[in-house]
């Protein structure tokens, strides 16, 4: 007996054991409490991304269609698409193959009202330039342009399903493709 009371004391009248419990109590609540603000944080990202303009698209895509060439060929391809909106703006990309056509659409847009503007780039090929159009909704009509290329792209999503016309003035002159999540 004399050997617990010698305890306590040195521990200022209070059994050691009682702190090692009440810091990881703290500990426990402290990780409660940040594990919380990064699920706030988490929310707060994905509210972002699925309010706004280009929410409909969000997520990643694929599916099917064909490819038309400047000679009237058509060829099937395979497509992978994944559409990361986040508010009035979005960073997307496109990638479609073939046995012998490839091509990497990527492109960034912004919303104001309905009119939506930003860039493009198609990596394989080296070129870029300006995207213009209208929509909202699932539902767009761009314009893709640079010096000595001009494509209309429509895009329409319903649900989990999505149709992308694409028509050019150029050796592609269009494709058509369907794509689900």
């Amino acid at each position: 007996m004399e050997h617990l009371q010698a305890y306590r004391a040195a521990g200022g009248g209070k059994h050691r054991a009682n702190k090692s419990i009440k810091a990881r109590a703290r500990n426990r609540r402290l990780l409660i409490a940040a594990a919380v603000l990064f699920g706030a944080g988490i929310a707060a990202t994905e509210s972002s991304a699925q309010s706004g303009p280009f929410a409909p698209l969000a997520g990643s895509w694929s599916g099917g269609g064909t490819v038309t060439l400047d000679d009237g060929s058509t060829e099937r391809i395979r497509c992978r698409a994944k559409y990361a909106p986040i508010g009035p703006t979005m960073e997307m990309s496109l990638t479609c193959a073939s046995d012998a056509y490839k091509f990497n659409l990527g492109a960034n847009v912004k919303a104001e009202g309905g009119a939506i503007a930003g860039s493009w780039s198609e990596t394989s090929r080296n070129i870029s330039g300006s995207l213009q159009g209208r929509g909202s909704g699932g539902s767009y009509e761009l314009v893709a342009s640079t010096a000595g290329f001009n494509a209309n792209i429509s895009l329409k999503t319903s649900g989990n399903k999505q149709n992308v016309t694409m028509r050019a003035d150029s050796q592609f002159r269009g494709a058509n493709i369907s794509m689900s999540k």
